[in-house]
């Protein structure tokens, strides 16, 4: 299901596991792509949280290369909001990337 999604676009885990068919299971989804093992070929960096914020304990490299993965995809992103520095303030702009499947 995670290969599905296009360079250049993000799915939020919750969309993830609706369409495995357990709408509730977000978090299992993000487990399951923690342990990923094939990181090159599952493109697990393309999934989000609900609000387009990255995940901070992304498993391969963390956020500041889950980020550099998504832009070099053409995916675009929001600037951090006040209060809020480095990449935990990034979020991607869910208006104009999320996959729509």
């Amino acid at each position: 299901m995670v290969k599905s999604i296009p360079k250049g676009q993000v799915a939020t885990y919750g969309q993830v596991a609706a369409l495995a068919g357990n709408p509730r299971n977000a978090r299992f989804v993000g487990f399951a792509l923690h342990a990923n093992p094939k990181p090159g070929v599952i493109p697990c960096h393309r999934v989000v949280f609900r609000d387009g914020s990255l995940a901070p304990g992304f498993a391969f490299g963390g956020p500041d290369r889950q980020r550099q993965l998504l832009e070099e995809e053409g995916v675009r992103f929001l600037p951090p909001q006040a209060g809020q520095s480095g990449d935990e303030g990034w979020r991607v702009d869910l208006d104009h990337c999320q996959w729509q499947q």
